[in-house]
């Protein structure tokens, strides 16, 4: 039987480079992210069971929805009407889940602006949607940590429409038929895998519905570790790195660089 390490995956923000943001949110930041969580194979159903036990609790029977409970909105806008010491015991439950799950976060994230001042005058019109370059970093880093633990790689990601679904999953074949789509020269510094090593450690793909229960986690995951790029101090992020839940934790302090959660395009966003 093989041993896989399972990523699940999510997105949020706006993946075209030169499409306007739109409703500006809350934190003011304009950024495309792909990422989520790594667990084995063999320990999903611990965090099934803890699952089941806080919907239960409170009664919860739509999927999590990171921006929803945040806002106290749509399917979560009971949370509005709990008392203070209800509300803060429902999210400190909530981050609880997410710190006794055992899994491992990791994510791509990328600053649109840096992006288009990095790339505009090279390519224009041309760019690659941040899907592309997001998708292929967070896979190939999930690959290297899967072959540390001499697993080979599962990779889900939510559905969206059917076109978006379908290039994604191109994406996903791509690097397993021909490897990273970056410069050699430019991505040399991050040791990048060679395609022969991604296509024997690339293991599955699959598209998930809302409905999973991982695929919501992925989601819960993927806001503090965006919000992480732009401040450091954001208290979700950094009670997951403090309680080791993020992947730059887990691997050497000099190999965060290539294995750890991506900031890309942070140095020209200005």
């Amino acid at each position: 039987m093989v041993s896989t390490l399972n990523l699940y995956i999510d997105d949020s923000g706006t993946r075209h480079p030169d499409k306007k943001q739109g409703k500006k949110p809350k934190h003011g930041h304009d950024y495309f992210a792909l990422g989520g969580i790594l667990i084995k194979d063999e320990e999903e159903t611990l965090y099934e069971e803890n699952y089941d036990l806080f919907c239960k609790e409170w009664q919860i029977k739509d999927p999590l929805h990171s921006s929803e409970i945040r806002s106290k909105a749509k399917n979560f806008s009971f949370i509005a009407g709990l008392s203070k010491k209800k509300q803060d015991l429902f999210y400190e439950q909530l981050y609880q889940l997410m710190k006794e799950s055992p899994v491992v976060g990791v994510a791509c994230v990328i600053d649109r602006i840096g992006y288009k001042n990095r790339y505009e005058d090279i390519y224009g019109d041309n760019k690659w949607k941040l899907c592309k370059t997001a998708f292929s970093i967070v896979v190939e880093r999930a690959a290297k940590f899967a072959h540390m633990q001499d697993r080979k790689l599962r990779v889900n990601i939510e559905r969206c429409d059917k076109k978006t679904d379908n290039i994604i999953k191109n994406y996903y074949y791509s690097l397993k038929q021909e490897g990273l789509p970056f410069s050699k020269d430019n991505s040399k510094k991050y040791n990048p895998m060679e395609q022969d090593k991604l296509d024997e450690i690339l293991y599955d793909f699959k598209l998930k519905y809302k409905s999973s229960h991982l695929t919501q986690l992925a989601d819960l995951y993927l806001w503090p570790m965006c919000m992480g790029g732009y401040d450091k101090s954001n208290r979700p992020y950094k009670r997951l790195l403090d309680d080791n839940k993020l992947i730059n934790t887990h691997v050497a302090e000099e190999k965060i660089e290539h294995l750890g959660i991506k900031y890309f395009c942070w140095e020209t966003s200005k």
